[in-house]
């Protein structure tokens, strides 16, 4: 039944597909566009309907129609074909056969890169299973190539077994997730389901419909360069604003101080000169009201700094990224409930937390198909060091099936 999983999630991350944030393209790179042209000839292949390729937001589109008389609302499943900010270049995937739950694996030859069990303990979780790593150089890809995989695998399961009764299901692959503008032109009308649900979690059993409601803050510095022999009361040197600025901001509350619900301010870059300086935060919280708040503190930081000059010396450019899915979902509780129902038949126990991030779903929620999230089976993501289970990605592509079940009885 999962014969063509390993194989077709071991050629999905061999092909590059990293996104690009200085990109002003949708998608932000031409290899998510030779990517999508071949998720959609392998869509045409497995012999699902109206597969296409949407040229405005790079999405693959295709449904797989219903096999029962009775009205059953359409449901949708989504995964990102993008990679993150790390080489994807020549991803040589590493298979560790019945693993034995104890020992460190080294990733390249040298043994300079080695998973130990020391830093990711979680390794002791997967002792008898098949692991897929990287040899050090590159990440895998796992996010979210492993939910491509599964959401692919399940389809082909659901055709060549029509006995197992489902509705209408749209499968949706999409560009640049990892660079926070994936969605932006989902169009809803086009994919025209119920409710949907990303394959982009981490271990098995994740569920997850609780995001951070998110911002970034680009913030730049206008200094007045002199001679620092005479300097004293003439220069105003950009660099020193900026550090003044960071100061001003709880320095607890970091990502690298937070979890669960806590929020941050994530300072993700800072250049510059005397002249001139830019800082680019994000912003995260998943209370509105918090979240609403820190963002009042730095307009409030930058209002009480420029008051000690004669002129404007910084400036926020502060936009809204994407909003706390929970919003929207526990409107309905009932695509939550379905989820969980379909792991609780399958052994598989829920693990239902926050998510410390966003997901497609985050927008597309918004956009008016809820869309939670659930685990894909990658850990350590967006780095050498990230894994995947053969078996956590079956047991996801089960859930998939499961639900399509479930929504048509």
């Amino acid at each position: 039944m999962y014969e063509n999983l390993l194989p077709r999630f071991l050629r999905y991350v061999k092909t590059e597909t990293r996104s690009n944030p200085e990109s002003t393209t949708t998608p932000s790179t031409q290899t998510q566009v030779a990517f999508a042209h071949t998720l959609k000839e392998e869509l045409e292949t497995l012999g699902l309907s109206d597969v296409h390729h949407n040229e405005q937001n790079g999405f693959v589109v295709a449904t797989l129609p219903a096999n029962v008389d009775k009205e059953v609302p359409a449901i949708g499943f989504i995964a990102h074909m993008d990679t993150a900010d790390f080489n994807a270049v020549n991803v040589q995937p590493q298979i560790v056969e019945n693993y034995d739950g104890t020992s460190d694996i080294p990733l390249d030859q040298a043994g300079k890169y080695v998973l130990t069990t020391t830093d990711f303990p979680n390794l002791k979780n997967y002792a008898g299973q098949t692991l897929i790593t990287t040899d050090g150089s590159t990440l895998l890809g796992a996010d979210d190539k492993s939910g491509i995989a599964e959401i692919m695998t399940a389809m082909e399961i659901l055709l060549a077994n029509p006995a197992i009764p489902h509705g209408e299901i749209k499968v949706a692959f999409g560009p640049d997730e990892e660079i926070g503008v994936g969605a932006d032109k989902f169009d809803v009308e086009d994919f025209n389901v119920k409710f949907a649900y990303t394959m982009d979690g981490g271990p098995v059993g994740e569920l997850q419909y609780e995001t951070f409601n998110a911002a970034q803050a680009d913030i730049t510095f206008y200094g007045k360069n002199v001679h620092p022999g005479t300097a004293k009361d003439t220069m105003i040197n950009a660099l020193q604003l900026a550090i003044d600025f960071q100061n001003q901001l709880p320095a607890d509350e970091v990502p690298e101080k937070t979890d669960g619900y806590e929020g941050f301010f994530h300072l993700m870059g800072f250049s510059g000169s005397v002249e001139e300086a830019k800082m680019s935060y994000i912003i995260r919280d998943h209370d509105r009201e918090k979240f609403e708040a820190r963002k009042a503190l730095l307009t409030e930081i930058q209002a009480k700094m420029n008051r000690s000059f004669d002129q404007e010396r910084i400036a926020v450019h502060m936009y809204d990224q994407y909003y706390n899915m929970k919003e929207i979902i526990e409107q309905d509780m009932s695509i939550i409930d379905v989820a969980e129902q379909a792991m609780h038949e399958l052994g598989i126990e829920p693990i239902i937390e926050p998510v410390r991030g966003g997901t497609d779903g985050s927008k597309i929620s918004y956009m008016g198909i809820p869309t939670p999230n659930i685990f894909a089976g990658g850990e350590n993501m967006h780095g050498r060091f990230e894994y995947v289970s053969l078996q956590a990605m079956e047991k996801a592509t089960d859930v998939i099936v499961k639900i399509a079940e479930l929504v048509a009885k």
